[in-house]
């Protein structure tokens, strides 16, 4: 049976419907006086948002930068290890404990380690932080694509005389490129969430986490909500950046996307 395509405007109001009723809810909630005082009304978050605009968005630059980086580094390095895994066998098998390790490491507890190590105004043990936690979704999605194609689809580049950059250049990467694409997808979250939480458990003052821990200890709940939406904007963007790509490749590419 084939499932009924909704209209291209039911998809796009029912976000939008979702969002007002969840707003509606905020405003009674914290209308009623039940709400905790660092829960303000979206208004008074609007507000703080527009009045301090400038200084949520340098905030958001740095926060930006450090995911960024850590992102292309920790895709870079994937990308590569992904490779030798793929075409040998024992490099497999060495990194397999490694990336198991890698995708249980407390990132709550790492990131203090690595501020001390690099220094209290070193933005680097926050962009490695971001970079480990990009690398694992990258890697275990670049090993699968990169392992997707069949011994007859080889066979047939070698019958055809084509050597091995070519098969590599028209058979396996166009393979594993909507799944590179998806674990870049994936892991563009994982490094905006990692970067916020290692700026706030310490570095630099500066950054969207350093922001959000201290206008909330200092009792200032719109201002701290306000640098929330900040972090927020920063992860939409990301998302739908990577979003983007992969839907353009993989519809050059004629391939479907994969299961992320």
């Amino acid at each position: 049976m084939t499932a009924t395509r909704l209209p291209s405007w039911v998809r796009f109001a029912a976000p939008v419907l979702v969002g007002v009723l969840g707003l509606a809810l905020w405003f009674a909630y914290v209308a009623s006086g039940s709400a905790p005082r660092m829960l303000p009304d979206p208004l008074a978050i609007a507000g703080e948002l527009t009045g301090r605009m400038p200084l949520v968005a340098e905030a958001a630059a740095i926060t930006g930068t450090n995911a960024l980086v850590g992102l292309v580094a920790g895709s870079v390095v994937a990308v590569a290890l992904a490779a030798l895994a793929a075409t040998w066998r024992p490099v497999d098998g060495m990194t397999a404990p490694l990336i198991a390790a890698l995708a249980v490491v407390p990132i709550v507890a790492l990131t203090p380690i690595l501020n001390t190590m690099f220094g209290a105004s070193s933005q680097f043990g926050r962009q490695a932080v971001a970079g480990i936690a990009a690398f694992v979704p990258v890697f275990v999605n670049t090993l699968r694509g990169l392992q997707q194609t069949r011994p007859v689809q080889r066979d047939l580049f070698r019958a055809t005389a084509a050597n091995g950059s070519q098969t590599f250049r028209l058979l396996t990467l166009p393979t594993a490129l909507p799944y590179l694409l998806t674990g870049i997808r994936v892991a563009a979250s994982l490094a905006v969430i990692s970067a916020l939480v290692a700026e706030y458990f310490g570095g630099p003052a500066d950054g969207i986490g350093t922001a959000i821990a201290t206008y909330a200890k200092s009792g200032r709940a719109s201002l701290a909500w306000a640098f929330v939406a900040g972090g927020i904007a920063i992860g939409l963007v990301f998302f739908l950046v990577t979003s983007l790509l992969e839907r353009v490749v993989s519809r050059r590419l004629g391939a479907g996307r994969p299961p992320a």
